[in-house]
C-alpha cells in the first residue's frame, strides 16, 4: 500500500508514553509494514537497516514487543492487517466494476448483427446529423488560405458576366478576412459569396422607371367631372336672334 489512513487522536492516545526515538521507530515500522504488506523480518539488525535506525535498536525492540506480535514469518500488526485487508477488498471490487464497465463499453461499440442493424439503423444517422447541424450553427471565419473554387467561378460568370471572378473574389476575401469579431463569422460562406456577386456594382434602379399609380382617396365621383358632364348635356346651339346680337357686338368692337 502506498496510502493508509492515520487517525491522529487514536495514535496519540496509544503512544503518548513513547520517547521521541520510540515514536519515530513506531512510525517508520508502520510505514514499512503498510508499504510491503508483509511481516517485519525477525532479524533486528535487518529491521534497523530497513527503517534507517541502526543506532537505535533498543527503541525498535521496545516498539516491536509492545505493538507487534512475533510469528514464525516475522512481526505482524493486527490493526494494520485489518486495514490492508479492507483496501484489498476495495481494490478487488473496483477492479470488477471497471471490468464490467469495460465489457459494457465493448458491447456497445461492437458491430451490430443483421437483426440489430434493422432495429438501430434509424438512430445513428439522426444522431450524427444533429451533431453536424450543431457544429454548423457555430459558423466560421474565412480561412486565409481559402482559394476561389470552380463552383464560385461558374456562379459569378452565369449571374454577373460583367464581373471578373478573380478580381471580385480578391475583394470579397480582403473584406471578410479583415472583419474583426463576430461580424467576420458566417454560417454559410457559399451563400455569402452569392450575395456578394449579386450586389457588387449592381445597376441602381432609375426612379423614372418606377410605375406610379394614382388612386383616388375616396370611391365617390369627382364633383368637377360630374359638373362638366352635366353642362355637356344642357349645351345647345345659339338661335338667330342670339347670332345677330353677337354680330352687332363684334361690329361695334
Amino acid at each position: 500500500m502506498h496510502y493508509y489512513q492515520f487517525n491522529i487522536g487514536d495514535y496519540q492516545s496509544h503512544t503518548a508514553h513513547l520517547s521521541e526515538m520510540e515514536d519515530l521507530a513506531y512510525r517508520r515500522l508502520l510505514d514499512w509494514y503498510y508499504l510491503h504488506e508483509s511481516p517485519i523480518p525477525l532479524d533486528a539488525g535487518e529491521v534497523a537497516r530497513q527503517i534507517r535506525m541502526r543506532s537505535h535498536s533498543d527503541s525498535i525492540a521496545i516498539v516491536l514487543q509492545e505493538y507487534f506480535e512475533r510469528t514464525a514469518d516475522g512481526w505482524i500488526h493486527h490493526r494494520a492487517d485489518i486495514e490492508i485487508e479492507k483496501v484489498g477488498e476495495k481494490s478487488v471490487k473496483a477492479s470488477a466494476s471497471a471490468k464490467a464497465r469495460w465489457n459494457k463499453a465493448k458491447d456497445a461499440n461492437a458491430l451490430p448483427t443483421q437483426s440489430d442493424s434493422n432495429a438501430t439503423h434509424n438512430t445513428l444517422p439522426i444522431t450524427q446529423d444533429t451533431k453536424h447541424k450543431k457544429e454548423n450553427k457555430r459558423g466560421s471565419r474565412l480561412a486565409q488560405d481559402f482559394c476561389l473554387t470552380k463552383e464560385w467561378i461558374e456562379f459569378c460568370v452565369s449571374q454577373r458576366p460583367d464581373l471578373h471572378p478573380a478580381q471580385t473574389f480578391d475583394q470579397f476575401k480582403d473584406y471578410w478576412t479583415a472583419q474583426a469579431g463576430q461580424k467576420g463569422v458566417k454560417l454559410d460562406w457559399d451563400a455569402t459569396w452569392r450575395n456578394w456577386v449579386r450586389s457588387t456594382h449592381a445597376p441602381k434602379r432609375n426612379p423614372a422607371d418606377i410605375v406610379r399609380f394614382t388612386v383616388p382617396s375616396k370611391n365617390e365621383p369627382d364633383p368637377a367631372l360630374e359638373k362638366i358632364k352635366a353642362d355637356e348635356k344642357t349645351t345647345r346651339p345659339p338661335n338667330l336672334a342670339e347670332l345677330e346680337r353677337m354680330a352687332q357686338l363684334r361690329r361695334k368692337a
